[in-house]
């Protein structure tokens, strides 16, 4: 079986919103997470749109200056560029290479700081 149908089905069982775009600010892929967080903006029908028009000219500027660094070295991979305390999360953008450290594109990765609240290994419905 194809690996990358398994790199999906990973992207598709995460809650956090996984947005993967390509180095012209494509969005190229939305995880069912990300579709519901970002519906009241157009959820599924962002995929092949432009990144940059979801945000203004500052936040535009930063993503453009994030994507520069990543290309500036293969050593740079990941930048924290958000807290939301409302939702006890902090945000990264994370570069997308190629195994031979080619930048390919980039992704914005959640991660919530609140305990599980669900019980060790409940296996009901």
């Amino acid at each position: 079986m194809d690996l990358a149908v398994y790199f999906q089905s990973v992207l598709a069982q995460d809650k956090a919103a996984v947005v993967i775009c390509n180095l012209q600010h494509e969005i190229i892929y939305m995880n069912p997470a990300a579709v519901q967080r970002y519906a009241r903006s157009g959820g599924a029908a962002l995929v092949g749109q432009s990144l940059l028009a979801c945000h203004n000219p500052a936040s535009q500027a930063r993503i453009e200056q994030v994507v520069e660094w990543f290309a500036a070295s293969p050593a740079h991979n990941q930048i924290y560029t958000f807290r939301n305390e409302a939702e006890n999360k902090d945000v990264y953008m994370v570069a997308l290479r190629k195994p031979d450290g080619e930048l390919i594109g980039y992704y914005e990765k959640h991660e919530y700081r609140n305990p599980e609240t669900a019980r060790l290994y409940d296996f009901a419905d």
